[in-house]
């Protein structure tokens, strides 16, 4: 699972083949088939251990940053790292530019993992009482949008320091509470 979200990350849906994942980890193609019968139930599967994997790291910020002002501060963190590690792309900004394309299965998982991303700006915002319920989650959208696209801008570039720019810019203005 981690080197096919590897693959995903690096070369999206399209570059997803369960043939060269068999020969990454070393194994032979039949293996991967006997759990996976094609590659949209790779993807999904793959689509849904990362989301379990995001959810996990957003409740550790929450739980090392009680201040929902300061967690939000560190949401961007999760998506540098994906930058930091081989100038990978966060895999729902990936598979999510490929929507059209992907099985209802591998789409599910992918909305899946930005309502989980919003859910918790969401939780943060109005933790920090920096808005109400109802205009949280358009602005949680907007914070969720912006440092994908940050993220988006700085792989294009191969320049971490241009997210890195982007989320200092985001943090100083309003979209961020303070």
């Amino acid at each position: 699972m981690l080197a096919a979200t590897k693959i995903a990350q690096s070369h999206g849906y399209s570059g997803l083949s369960l043939r060269d994942l068999a020969k990454e980890v070393g194994i032979k193609a039949a293996s991967i088939y006997y759990h996976f019968p094609g590659k949209s139930e790779l993807a999904a599967a793959v689509a849904k251990r990362y989301c379990e994997d995001g959810a996990i790291a957003l409740e550790k910020i929450s739980d090392e940053t009680p201040n929902p002002i300061e967690a939000l501060g560190r949401f961007p963190e999760i998506f540098r790292r994906s930058l930091e590690s081989d100038n990978r792309l966060c895999l729902g900004s990936f598979m999510g530019a490929e929507t059209d394309g992907l099985q209802e299965e591998v789409r599910v998982e992918i909305r899946r993992f930005s309502e989980v991303n919003i859910a918790w700006i969401v939780r943060q915002l109005v933790a920090a009482k920096a808005c109400n319920k109802k205009s949280a989650e358009p602005r949680a959208r907007a914070i969720f949008a912006a440092v994908v696209g940050a993220q988006l801008m700085a792989r294009t570039g191969s320049n971490i320091a241009a997210f890195d720019a982007l989320v200092k810019t985001y943090l100083a203005s309003d979209l961020f509470p303070k």
